[in-house]
């Protein structure tokens, strides 16, 4: 297995991703942009999951060409991003991160799958490579937090040009792998879709990162609003990924005994306890920290169960698709539906209302999960 060389594509790719998540918001808000326009754009980085995966994923499954259509669209995300210092005003900026986040989505399901077929019979092991992703994750917030903080916002879109750069380095480094378990591959994917485990394990992911839209969009907005300066803004990103490596560590073993279902309705739950933390108690640095280190959670245990669930529920010839439906619904849908609500409830109404709606679109991933998700592995 070419452990490092995939290792390496999930530090770049999460590495752009830690540039974006935490201060594109404030980037758009230095340059004017209203809070509804920063939900709206917000939306439209996650929205592009909904189109372009499964459309990549069709062509991967079709032509057999996975790595190729990686390293392609990583490079036209990069050269596509490279715009954004041409662009002028929201519909101009809108333009590039539609474009830009198209390329940039399309490649990461391709890669999941990819990655499963060279991890073969030892898929647990996916969090041991994952984990690559939030190193990158971390070093680029910690970083950023110190460099911006006093060379200004305005030099972040030059960090992310370098770093999408860097995902299309590291993509030419992976060799493809061959898909496995051709046996029930066959299935088709319309046949798949009529399993209601399988629609309510697409809903609960969509469910979760609705819950998740106030965070990525407002987050650094709210704590920055509280007094938090940007060191310590970007300190609270980077711990919050750091206590996910650590989750990741151990994530084989987590799902070996407890089994994916249980880590994910954990997850869940935990996600409606960190939501209403953080929408009621931003004045309080310790419960902030605490609120933070549930992202090993809300995303790192329920990213790496949910993926292991993908891989089971969409097998041989219809990995490429499930990969890329899952991704498609649940960041792609979900993520931009969360920005877009979060958009609407920041400007109409106040914090602790907009993370408290998030905590009840988590509080519903939990119950639909428990009642359909993996049904024959009750507690």
């Amino acid at each position: 297995m070419p452990y490092w060389r995939l290792s390496g594509y999930y530090l770049f790719y999460f590495g752009a991703l830690g540039a974006l998540v935490p201060y594109w918001g404030l980037y758009l808000q230095d340059r004017g942009l209203t809070p509804l326009a920063i939900g709206e754009l917000m939306a439209i980085l996650t929205g592009t999951k909904l189109i372009a995966p499964p459309l990549l994923g069709w062509l991967a499954d079709h032509t057999g060409a996975g790595m190729r259509l990686v390293r392609l669209a990583s490079l036209l995300a990069a050269l596509s991003f490279g715009t954004i210092f041409l662009a002028e005003g929201f519909w101009g900026i809108a333009a590039v991160m539609f474009v830009a986040s198209c390329f940039w989505n399309a490649a990461l399901p391709q890669m999941e799958a990819i990655t499963f077929n060279h991890l073969g019979d030892r898929a647990n092991r996916y969090a041991g490579v994952r984990l690559w992703g939030s190193v990158g994750f971390i070093l680029t917030v910690s970083g950023l937090g110190w460099v911006l903080q006093g060379s200004g916002i305005g030099l972040l879109p030059w960090f992310v040009l370098a770093l999408f750069f860097g995902i299309w380095g590291a993509s030419l480094l992976v060799p493809d792998a061959r898909k496995g378990h051709q046996g029930k591959g066959e299935d088709a994917l319309r046949r798949l879709l009529r399993r209601p485990e399988i629609l309510a394990f697409l809903a609960a992911g969509l469910l979760m990162q609705v819950s998740h839209g106030a965070y990525y969009a407002f987050y650094s907005i709210y704590l920055k609003s509280a007094g938090y300066t940007g060191l310590a803004v970007g300190g609270l990103w980077a711990w919050a990924v750091f206590v996910e490596v650590l989750v990741f560590l151990g994530m084989h073993r987590l799902l070996e005994h407890f089994g994916a279902r249980r880590v994910l309705l954990a997850s869940l739950a935990l996600a409606v306890l960190r939501w209403l933390l953080i929408g009621n108690m931003v004045d309080l640095v310790a419960v902030q920290v605490l609120a933070q280190a549930l992202h090993a959670a809300t995303f790192g245990a329920f990213h790496a169960s949910a993926i292991h669930l993908a891989h089971h529920y969409f097998p041989g010839r219809a990995q490429g698709r499930g990969q890329a439906l899952y991704n498609s619904l649940s960041f792609g849908a979900g993520g931009a539906a969360g920005s877009l609500l979060a958009g609407r409830l920041w400007s109409e109404s106040d914090p602790a209302v907009t993370f408290g709606v998030a905590a009840l679109a988590a509080g519903l991933a939990w119950l639909i999960a428990w009642i359909w998700v993996d049904r024959a592995r009750r507690f």
